[in-house]
């Protein structure tokens, strides 16, 4: 029953004990993992096993959570308050005219041919005086199609999200991965009507993907893109699959993280931009999470006539792993949403700034008293 976990995150909390609650995307299982000690486990190459949690900057260190405990139950929903459906608006007059500097100061720069896009994020602290546990549970009832978690330790902090993108998921030797860019509210009946700047955007994007991964992967290829729900936002999205060498997940993740979705193009340009003006640490926002390198066996049975086959098992490792977007990190008496957009030559730094508007009230529905 998920009743467990959740008095089970309760205890950790009150005993300071590392522990995360996710659920993946379009199911009701909820899963546990409880590491035994408070001891902070630092990702050295991506060859490790655990649940990982790695910031925006991989100079700064990814968090591994040892699968000590490990416990699922079912979440269909629960018996509660709701969240709001309608837009929340709150006093933001003070950081508008700076990130619309930003912005200007970006698209300057991307005029005078330095970078072709930047994505740009901001933070929105809100006062907050409730249970992480109750905000948590409305999460998981408002976004059923993302993947929602709460992760702790004592150590680092609290995070918790609910994030339409995967960064990578694999099988094996197989992965998947996507581009997801460009947003757009959702409105009852009414497919989303994309301008030329949104295509533009998330083309960037997958083609940036398809060649950093040319010379990491054996082979890659993509699908058609596509509009895809996150709650009440509709994204543009481009799946790709392919196969990479044995022990070569590590260079594959390095090459995708971060993508032009979260950073911009050419990356190293962008990230440069990001991190001398945006003027504070991203953190663990428009990082990635999830299960590393996960034991699974599977049972094959080579020839049904031979019963002797029949106990044959292989031993696969699997990773899923999410981009952290539409976060909040838990804090003191409040907690720290954070927001950002992609900007083009073409961006508007008003609508920018609505955007991001629009983006916040992913984690604004799911709060409490404002």
């Amino acid at each position: 029953m998920a009743q467990e976990l959740f008095d089970r995150a309760a205890m950790c909390l009150k005993e300071q004990q590392p522990f995360v609650l996710y659920r993946k995307p379009n199911t009701t299982e909820l899963i546990g993992v409880f590491q035994q000690t408070d001891e902070v486990h630092i990702v050295q190459d991506f060859t490790e096993s655990g649940f990982v949690f790695a910031p925006f900057d991989l100079n700064s260190n990814a968090i591994l959570l040892k699968m000590d405990t490990v416990l699922k139950g079912t979440f269909d929903s629960f018996d509660g308050e709701g969240v709001n459906t309608d837009s929340i608006i709150i006093d933001e007059s003070h950081d508008k005219p700076r990130y619309l500097d930003i912005i200007t100061k970006a698209i300057g720069q991307i005029n005078e041919g330095r970078f072709n896009k930047v994505v740009l994020s901001r933070k929105i602290e809100v006062t907050n005086h409730e249970n992480d546990l109750e905000i948590y549970k409305r999460l998981l009832n408002a976004y059923q199609k993302a993947f929602c978690y709460l992760w702790y330790h004592p150590k680092v902090g609290a995070w918790m999200g609910a994030t339409p993108e995967i960064l990578v998921k694999t099988n094996g030797s197989q992965f998947t991965t996507m581009s997801l860019a460009g947003t757009k509210s959702f409105i009852d009946l009414e497919e989303p009507n994309w301008s030329e700047k949104e295509l533009h955007e998330q083309q960037l994007v997958t083609d940036y993907i398809l060649d950093a991964l040319k010379d990491e992967v054996v082979s890659i290829k993509s699908s058609q893109r596509e509009s895809v729900r996150a709650g009440q936002l509709w994204h543009l999205r481009t799946e790709m699959k392919g196969t990479f060498a044995p022990n070569k997940f590590g260079s594959v993740l390095k090459a995708l993280h971060p993508t032009p979705a979260v950073c911009g193009t050419p990356l190293l340009e962008a990230k440069d931009f990001i991190l001398n003006n945006e003027m504070y640490d991203r953190s663990f926002y428009t990082g990635f999470l999830g299960e590393l390198n996960i034991k699974s066996e599977l049972a094959r049975n080579r020839n049904r006539k031979n019963q002797e086959n029949s106990a044959y098992r292989s031993v696969m490792k699997t990773s899923e792993l999410f981009v952290n977007l539409r976060c909040m990190q838990l804090l003191k008496d409040k907690v720290a949403i954070y927001v950002g957009g992609g900007i083009t030559g073409e961006s508007s730094p008003e609508s920018e700034w609505q955007e991001t508007a629009l983006k916040s009230n992913t984690m604004l529905r799911v709060l409490g008293d404002k």
